[in-house]
């Protein structure tokens, strides 16, 4: 008989199959040896007490041998000779699922993404990081698998009403995912990892009768009679299709611009900006596990994640994309900006931790400010602010020099002296960072850094280093859509689909989308 069990086990004893026998066989009732096999479903670690507990969930069988689980595949049928076309902007999470779904339900899936390939992608990113010149349509954020390709590979996510994420964890363990992405409470793949399960996914799109382009750039939409027929690249190509499906991601500004240029209907949406926080990660693992001071980590510990959030004056502060044993690295698309993200390997044994520290952004507080603008207002205080931190930088033509502050300095309105170790390559400049947001941008994040250090004692300590900026959390506009069709209201056969559209917020959650708007294209292919 099968049973689905929860023990809970001391860190020390918890990959010990006996001592997982002994719990198992407890909760049941029955002798250890009566056990005839156990497989693990969820491994979670539970720090909240002095003694770190790690919590599973087995299943479990009595008296007879575990039923042996093939591992996760990913098919689809042969494509027919006239199956619909079916054109993908982007190949980021949402477009590379949507394409899979695509070629499951029989249609033709045109991938069009405007950088290169994950390997070549890769040695782009050297230039940004050693002479701080930016490739355009090739770094961090643009080129096959989205800014989350080299930028850690965190799957989890609190989307669990948006589709089935148990889906999308076993279609990337099909291509090559670590199978421990289906069990740990916190799915990490890394971004050594990462590129080879995209360059996969991509494989299987082009081995079952999909296409996928690289460095092609939409420049165009092909629009009449309030229909979308096709789309335009930069080198001049026309791609035509039954329908288009916008998975363009975040920052895309252009995309924004033509959509804003054809009066294609957009939304104002919030958003959050803020800084990159910095600490060593053997401070975070202190703090989060109770070890004491001079005391390693034990090996079965992951370097210790954190998450914090508060509301202030009706906004949010909170951590965002928290990088345990990671770097912070540059993430502008053009030379003239300066845009700071977080990253990590598989291993997460870089001796840094970061994370986002930043406040919701309503389309009311720039509204004024950025009147002019009209719906790209919200872009154009992104790009203020990536300005902004450019200059305070150094101002260099060719340079990604981050200004950066000590958080304690942050907190009195103090210029730092100096600065600690970074994990950030580029280099630092001591900046004012305090005079650099809105005020009252700036006075929401001290509280909520004064609060923080109160929930982690020393968080915002002069050992903790603010970098500036992150503006990259999300888009702040909406490319709105149906309801029901997931189609957008006023152009026939496009789809908005994923972060940059407004309807994701990282990989997992962009991927459901991926899938859930190829499924809505059958009602209308």
């Amino acid at each position: 008989m099968l049973h689905t069990i929860d023990i809970v086990l001391p860190l020390e004893s918890s990959e010990e199959t006996e001592a997982r026998k002994i719990a198992a066989a407890r909760i049941l009732g029955v002798s250890p040896e009566r056990i005839g096999g156990m497989r693990l479903r969820k491994h979670s670690i539970d720090a909240r007490q002095r003694q770190v507990k790690v919590q599973l969930r087995l299943e479990v069988s009595v008296d007879e041998d575990l039923p042996e689980e093939p591992k996760p595949v990913w098919t689809a049928p042969a494509l027919a000779g006239n199956a619909r076309r079916i054109l993908i902007i982007g190949a980021g999470p949402a477009g590379l699922f949507a394409a899979l779904r695509c070629l499951e339900q029989g249609l033709k899936p045109i991938v069009l993404e405007r950088g290169k390939d994950a390997s070549a992608r890769r040695f782009d990113l050297a230039p940004i990081l050693r002479e701080g010149r930016v490739i355009e349509d090739s770094n961090y954020c643009f080129g096959e698998g989205g800014a989350g390709t080299f930028s850690d590979g965190k799957l989890y996510t609190r989307a669990t009403k948006r589709g089935p994420v148990a889906e999308v964890y076993r279609i990337l363990v099909a291509h090559g995912a670590p199978e421990k992405i289906l069990t740990d409470a916190h799915p990490h793949i890394g971004s050594n990892l990462l590129p080879n399960v995209v360059k996969a996914l991509r494989q299987s799109i082009l081995d079952h009768g999909g296409e996928v382009h690289f460095q092609a750039k939409v420049t165009d939409f092909l629009v009449s009679g309030g229909r979308i027929h096709g789309v335009v690249t930069a080198d001049g190509r026309e791609f035509l299709a039954d329908a288009t499906v916008l998975a363009t991601g975040h920052s895309a500004r252009d995309i924004y611009q033509l959509l804003a240029d054809k009066n294609i209907l957009m939304e104002h949406k919030p958003f959050a900006i803020g800084f990159r926080i910095e600490h060593t990660q053997p401070f975070i693992d202190r703090r989060q596990y109770n070890i004491p001071e001079g005391q390693p980590r034990p090996d079965l510990l992951p370097a210790a994640r954190y998450r914090l959030a508060t509301k202030i004056n009706d906004r949010g502060v909170h951590s965002f994309c928290m990088c345990p044993g990671g770097w912070i690295v540059p993430a502008a698309t053009a030379d003239h900006q300066v845009v700071v993200n977080g990253m990590s390997l598989s291993r997460r044994d870089s001796p840094f931790a970061n994370s986002g520290l930043v406040t919701t952004i309503e389309p009311e507080d720039i509204k004024g400010l950025f009147q002019k603008h009209g719906i790209m207002a919200g872009i154009a205080f992104q790009e203020k602010l990536e300005r902004t931190a450019k200059s305070a930088g150094g101002n260099k033509e060719l340079g990604q020099i981050a200004p950066a502050q000590r958080a304690a300095d942050y907190l009195t309105g103090k210029i730092s002296q100096d600065l600690p170790e970074t994990s950030y390559f580029p280099g630092l400049n001591s900046a004012p960072l305090h005079d650099l947001l809105p005020k009252p941008v700036t006075s929401r994040i001290r509280q909520g850094l004064k609060l923080f250090n109160r929930q982690i004692r020393n968080y915002a300590s002069s050992e903790a280093l603010l970098l500036g900026f992150e503006t990259r959390t999300s888009s702040p506009l909406r490319i709105p859509r149906e309801a029901e069709t997931l189609q957008h209201p006023e152009i026939e056969g496009l789809f908005p689909c994923g972060e940059g559209a407004g309807y994701a917020g990282g990989i997992v959650s962009a991927a459901l989308d991926g899938l859930k708007v190829a499924d809505a294209l059958m009602a209308k292919c």
